[in-house]
C-alpha cells in the first residue's frame, strides 16, 4: 500500500512538472490569431481595462479560452453582470467556441 502511494506521488508530481514545463513555453509564445482578435474586440469594449489576458485551453484548436480581465468598468457590477459585459462583447466569436472561462476584476488602487 505504501509502495502504492510513492507511486501515485510520484506520477502526481511528474504530471505537474510537465504541466508547468508546458505552461511556461504556452507564456513564451506568440498568441494565436483568434487570441488576438479576442483581445482587440475586448480593448475596444473596455478601454479602461487594466490588465487583460486571453488564452486558447483547448490545445491550440480555438475551441475554449480563458479570459481574464481587470477593468474600472466593472466597478459597482455583480460578477454575473460583469461576466453578461463580457459575452455581450464577444456574442459573434462565442458562437464557434465549445466553452469559454471568464476571469472579471476590478482594480484594487
Amino acid at each position: 500500500m505504501l509502495a502504492c502511494k510513492r507511486s501515485l506521488s510520484s506520477t502526481m508530481m511528474s504530471a505537474l512538472r510537465f504541466l508547468r514545463n508546458n505552461e511556461v513555453q504556452r507564456c513564451l509564445s506568440t498568441q494565436t490569431e483568434r487570441e488576438v482578435r479576442i483581445a482587440n474586440i475586448l480593448r475596444e469594449k473596455f478601454p479602461l481595462a487594466s490588465s487583460l489576458k486571453v488564452v486558447d485551453i483547448s490545445g491550440g484548436c480555438g475551441a475554449m479560452y480563458e479570459i481574464h480581465i481587470e477593468s474600472s468598468e466593472f466597478k459597482g457590477k455583480r460578477t454575473v453582470q460583469q461576466h453578461q459585459l463580457v459575452n455581450q462583447a464577444l456574442k459573434d466569436e462565442i458562437q464557434g467556441m465549445h466553452g469559454l472561462r471568464i476571469f472579471t476584476d476590478v482594480p484594487k488602487h
